[in-house]
């Protein structure tokens, strides 16, 4: 599968949507920015929401929602790539942010949860009922790591939960194509897991002791980004480490991993008439890229 760079010189991409027009909208969480990647390659910056931008979903209004983690990672250079590290000392927490793509104007929507601060809210994916899923990724400093969760709230600004608590670093989120499961991927378990859903913000039953269901982990040394869902129920893990995008098919051991050329891809999105071109994240390197994908990816619920 070939690969076209569409832009280069980004501040920790992430977050990718693909617009109507033909458009990408990423986060660069680096640059506590939004910016829009045109066909042509030329960018323009729709909001600068400060902190660390670090996921995006389109809501049923039209309106970017953010996952904003408050700037919780300080950046190194090693060997020309961008490395996240430990959440500076000042970080207080993050938030959900609702940004109007027309104005850039930045809505703070939560930045709490049962009574506690948003750590470092990571990534958001919204159901049929106008509601979104969203990972809590947590923090690690020198002394250690907090927690992480996975959370669900209304767009409204009306009701935020949390459903799974003490996680290990989760990050990517994604709903199954019938909307009746929902996936999330842990960082550093390598691990991706799935809640099977009750109700909107309900998770159902699970067997045994484990927060969720275990789908599948990689086959090897690797950590877990963000994910997305392909229209036949397959799952998109974005890999770090091994630099790719892990394919699982949950219900099977059928695992595919395409290698990309940089250690720290972060995340994957669809789009075209035929939703079988894959947008991917190269963080490390800061590029966002096009390929053709064999299968089509899931179009979400909302789109603009």
């Amino acid at each position: 599968m070939s690969i076209r760079e569409m832009a280069s010189g980004l501040k920790f991409p992430e977050g990718p949507i693909a617009m109507d027009d033909g458009s990408i909208v990423i986060c660069e969480i680096a640059a506590g920015r939004l910016t829009r990647v045109k066909p042509d390659g030329k960018t323009q910056t729709v909001a600068k929401p400060g902190g660390g931008p670090n996921g995006l979903a389109v809501g049923p209004d039209g309106a970017l929602y953010v996952c904003n983690n408050g700037g919780s990672f300080s950046y190194v250079k090693r060997q020309g790539l961008t490395i996240p590290g430990h959440a500076p000392e000042d970080h207080a927490g993050g938030r959900i942010e609702r940004v109007d793509i027309s104005t850039g104007k930045v809505e703070l929507l939560y930045h709490s949860c049962d009574g506690q601060r948003l750590i470092g809210p990571n990534d958001i994916v919204f159901d049929a009922h106008g509601g979104f899923w969203f990972t809590d990724y947590g923090r690690g400093t020198k002394a250690g790591r907090t927690h992480g969760a996975l959370c669900y709230a209304k767009a409204d600004g009306s009701k935020i939960t949390q459903v799974l608590r003490e996680l290990i670093t989760p990050n990517g989120v994604g709903l199954s194509p019938d909307g009746n499961t929902v996936y999330y991927a842990e960082t550093f378990t390598g691990r991706l897991w799935s809640l099977p859903i009750a109700k909107p913000g309900k998770g159902g039953k699970v067997e045994g002791f484990t927060p969720g269901n275990f789908v599948g982990a990689y086959p090897g040394l690797a950590y877990f980004d963000s994910l997305g869902v392909q229209a036949d129920g397959a799952v998109c893990v974005a890999t770090i480490l091994a630099g790719g995008i892990t394919t699982f098919w949950p219900g099977t051991k059928r695992v595919k991993h395409t290698p990309l050329p940089d250690p720290l891809v972060t995340n994957i999105c669809w789009g075209g008439k035929t939703m079988k071109t894959a947008y991917i994240t190269m963080s490390g390197t800061g590029k966002l890229i096009a390929m053709d994908w064999p299968k089509a990816g899931l179009r979400l619920n909302y789109n603009a």
